[in-house]
Parts: structure tokens; sequence; C-alpha cells
């Protein structure tokens, strides 16, 4: 029985597999080509080879620099304290409050002299009270960049947006990031400046749908374990997070763009599995507080089910820069969150909640 997985190529169907063959074989399409500009007209932004490096973008093109401080939220991915340093400013935590999102009240505590941005994070789906927090913002001429990295159905109301196009996020082709602001045009002049992807990192992303296909099928046997392994041993496979900032290439654009025609599908599936579930919201993740989330996340692997860990720590997978006892309700999620996988069938949704 196929393993049922939050995290291990959710969106990857047979389709996209033989797209990625085929492009393994074509390198002449991989760096420059027209579906680039094909994902950048639909999302109405400028492409990078991350949702990292888009923020990080974003964050440059407003000034945000040394003696900066950027508001981001507790419970979240180390990509974003990590894209604000990059730029030499201070990333300032604030706590969380309903649905895993920023409080309001502890972003507007937070707010100092220094504060140039907040980084609002719709997390696992499910929009952030933006009218408010861009109420409070403009009092302090703060910009707002909305992290669209969970999401890909909100319109945009803050200052700016980006998004990830990673291998577990809303659509994949493994890397990849867009920035979006109402004038791109200093986006335009940095992407300007920015070399592609070495050939060799393309070839590992492209292969990467092609190696799942092999591995998830054995992987409840331990075999497809193994042979995940091997592979990154071998460095056929990257690791999940890149600190580069580089273009999008041609190749993975063209990933996207078959995903991109999936989107409206994989939303109405996400939604009716999270129904399932109990919520009536098209869910990246399913989040679920439990007493002890290790014992829970061995049982459902031992019948075949890997649960999400998003974020089993603060910051996650881990970061020294941030003040431990500052966000009390980020610590205590931390410790008891599980997620359900949502691209899955309803058989598949109701193996979930038998094992649970």
């Amino acid at each position: 029985m196929m393993v049922i997985s939050a995290s291990l190529s959710p969106n990857t169907e047979s389709d996209d597999v033989w797209l990625a063959f085929r492009l393994l074989f074509t390198p002449w399409r991989w760096k420059r080509g027209a579906a680039i500009g094909k994902v950048e007209a639909w999302g109405g932004g400028v492409s990078f080879n991350s949702g990292r490096a888009a923020l990080f973008a974003i964050l440059r093109a407003y000034g945000v620099g040394e003696g900066d401080e950027v508001i981001v939220q507790a419970f979240t991915c180390v990509a974003v304290p990590d894209s604000v340093r990059l730029t030499g400013a201070v990333p300032v935590y604030a706590d969380i409050g309903e649905a895993y999102n920023m409080d309001i009240g502890d972003f507007a505590k937070k707010i100092s002299k220094k504060t140039k941005a907040v980084i609002v994070q719709h997390t696992f789906g499910a929009s952030a009270d933006i009218e408010k927090i861009i109420s409070i913002a403009k009092k302090y001429n703060i910009r707002v960049i909305e992290d669209f990295a969970h999401t890909m159905g909100l319109p945009m109301k803050g200052d700016a947006a980006f998004y990830s196009f990673g291998r577990d996020k809303v659509l994949s082709s493994v890397f990849g990031g867009l920035a979006v602001m109402p004038d791109n045009s200093k986006l335009k002049k940095y992407h300007k400046t920015l070399e592609y992807p070495s050939y060799f990192w393309i070839f590992q992303q492209l292969f990467h749908p092609v190696a799942f296909a092999i591995i998830l099928p054995l992987y409840r046997s331990g075999i497809g374990k193994v042979i995940l392994v091997l592979f990154q041993r071998l460095h056929l496979l990257s690791f999940p997070q890149i600190s580069e900032v580089k273009k999008y290439p041609n190749a993975l654009a063209l990933l996207l763009a078959k995903q991109l025609k999936k989107l409206d599908r994989y939303t109405k599936q996400r939604k009716e599995i999270s129904n399932l579930y109990g919520e009536d919201i098209a869910y990246l993740r399913f989040p679920r507080l439990v007493s002890d989330p290790k014992a829970v996340t061995a049982k459902a692997k031992k019948q075949g089910i890997l649960l999400g860990n998003w974020y089993h720590n603060v910051v996650d997978p881990g970061d020294t820069g941030y003040p431990r006892g500052s966000c009390p309700n980020a610590e205590e999620a931390a410790k008891h969150i599980i997620n359900l996988p949502t691209r899955i069938t309803p058989a598949a949704a109701k193996r979930v909640l038998a094992a649970l």
C-alpha cells in the first residue's frame, strides 16, 4: 500500500514525472525560455530560485538594511528570519494567536522606531487578520509583506507578497519563488544582476520528481528510504533549503506551468479533505495539537502515514536567534503540533482518521 505523506512530493502526479524525465534530456531548455514569462504573468511578479530569495528581493527593494527591524511571527520557517538577516536587518518575533497566525496585540507591542516592515504569514493557508495588521502598520509607516508560501488563493492586500513553489507547497516546481509588488521595477532591476543556477543544480531538481516516483511506492518497506538517502549522498538530490539568490530557471518554470493548470483541482481537493477532518478551509496541511506528537507520529508511521512537522520548533528547523520565552503561544504550539496531509483522496483521509 502506498505511503500517505504530507511532505514527500505530495503534488507530483504521473504527468509531472514524465515532463521532468523528458526535460532531463533537453538541457538547452533548462535556463532561459518562455515558461518563465508565463509564470511571472500569472502572478504579476518577478521570479527567483526560491521563496526565500523572493522575500529577500522585496526587503531589498524597500531599502531594509542595517539598523532596521522587521517583525516576523514565531512559529515559522527559518527561511523568513534568514532573509531578514541577509539584508543586515534584525528579525523581531511576534507571538501567534488564532489559526497559528500573528497575534495582533503582540505585533503592536513589538513595533519600535526601528521597525521597517512586517512579514505576515498565512499559516497552513488560513488567512491572517491582514486588515487589522495593515491598519496598525499604516500608523507607523511600516511596510506589510504577505507570506503566501502556504496559499495561492488569497488576494494581496499588503504592500507586497511572495510565493514559494517548494516541493511541499501549494504547487511545486521543487524550488522557486515569486515576488510581487505594485511597482516591480526595482525587483526587475535587481533580477537583471543575478545569474541562473548551475546546470547541475537544475538537474538535481528535475531528478526529484523522477526519483520520488521510484521512492514513494517502496518507502513503507524501507527500501524507498534507503534509495532516498543514497541519492542524497550521491548528490543526485539536493536538500530542501537553499541560501543563494538566483534567477528562476526555465526548466522549473515548465514544471510549474503544468501545475498551475491543476490549482483549482488541488484547492478543491484540499478543502474537501479539510472538511472531512472538521474545518471548512483549504488547508495546505491540517494542523492539530496532541499531547504527545512523537507517539502519534510513530503510531501513524507504522500504518504507512507520514504526518507533517510544521513547526516542531518555534522557528523551524531551528533558530538560535529566537529569544526563548518571548512567544509563549508559539512555543506551546511547537510542543504539540502535528499536520495531517490534505492533498490525498477521501479514502486515504479516512485511513488517516482511523489511524489517529
